[in-house]
């Protein structure tokens, strides 16, 4: 009997797989003999999702930790695939896997890897309005929401005049990562005061060292079952102030296959020993990661020989897209497999 895997994504009910834009796994795991059912998600629909998702061997997910669509987030899907996972079906990414792999906080937690950087956790208002100026003396950070996406909840927070850096109330310059955003100067008491919305319902906010390298651009990093399948590069026009006379856009992301040269040192790192050594600091199994996830890496400080360092900026693992044709053929043989030794 064929194994059944139940695609599931944020649309309207009877939409396929295939309008999604999301990559074509359907298609590369019906040529693999595998029954693929078409589940689009809805808060509305979410009775008539669970009873589709019931039965099946395996769900896969691509569902954003917040839509634009309504200001919806995902508390009515993960509760729901809770529910099916607690049933034996194999569900990636896991919501449990997502809260300790996808949300910023995974910065500060894994802080002390290679990959680390001087991250620091805010739990409310209070401690971003105590603990900011202090770090600002040292020099521009980048301050992020706990989960988000596109830039959102993203920004570069730096003080205009270092001279006045103990004033209590310095003016400080913000860039929100949004598309269509642009640097605004403003007092730190009201930058703290606009950040109020992303502690509401547990959440925080991640602080990071500005990295220098920043208009290098950043790497992503595409893993399946615990290996590098494919590489983006793409620069991060968000958090980096054009020249003057210069557009604000920048190339678009190019995309490598897992034998890249110029990323083996990169490879070699996460599958030698980074994704064991994160999962272990997350109390988690390798099998308990995500089927497909990606990491992000800045340019760090190059070391004493002039080789690149590489520092994590985050993690994605609930909805990812795009990626080199070698990732795909990747993710549909590792369905396979997994499904083949009982998920």
């Amino acid at each position: 009997m064929a194994k059944r895997v139940a695609l599931v994504w944020r649309g309207d009910p009877g939409t396929p797989f295939e309008a999604s834009g999301l990559p074509p796994i359907g298609r590369a795991l019906r040529l693999r003999g595998v029954d693929v059912r078409d589940v689009p998600f809805s808060e509305e629909a979410a009775t008539d999702v669970r009873e589709q998702l019931v039965g099946v061997d395996a769900v896969l997910v691509w569902v954003d930790p917040i839509s634009t669509r309504n200001g919806r987030n995902r508390s009515v899907l993960d509760a729901l695939l809770r529910d099916v996972a607690a049933r034996g079906t194999w569900v990636s990414a896991h919501p449990d896997a997502i809260l300790k792999l996808g949300s910023k906080d995974v910065l500060v937690k894994t802080r002390s890897m290679e990959w680390g950087s001087d991250c620091r956790l805010y739990a409310n208002g209070g401690d971003l309005a105590g603990g900011l100026p202090n770090r600002l003396r040292q020099g521009p950070v980048v301050l992020k929401q706990r989960r988000g996406n596109g830039g959102d909840g993203v920004w570069k927070v730096e003080l205009v005049d270092v001279a006045a850096q103990h004033d209590a109330d310095p003016t400080v310059r913000v860039l929100h990562a949004l598309r269509g955003s642009g640097p605004e100067e403003i007092r730190l008491r009201d930058f703290v005061a606009r950040c109020s919305v992303y502690f509401d319902d547990g959440g925080c906010m991640v602080e990071q060292p500005f990295q220098e390298r920043l208009d290098e651009g950043q790497v992503r990093c595409y893993i399946v079952d615990g290996r590098v399948s494919g590489f983006g590069h793409h620069y991060v026009a968000g958090l980096v102030s054009p020249a003057p006379g210069e557009a604000p856009s920048r190339n678009p992301r190019l995309y490598y296959g897992p034998s890249s040269m110029e990323f083996q040192p990169l490879k070699a790192k996460l599958e030698g020993g980074w994704i064991d050594e994160m999962a272990q600091m997350l109390d988690m199994q390798r099998d308990q990661l995500p089927v497909l996830w990606d990491a992000d890496f800045f340019y760090g400080p190059r070391d004493q020989s002039g080789a690149d360092t590489y520092v994590l900026c985050e993690i994605n693992a609930s909805s990812v897209d795009i990626f080199p044709g070698e990732t795909l053929t990747a993710l549909a043989d590792a369905v396979i497999g997994r499904l083949g030794t009982g998920g």
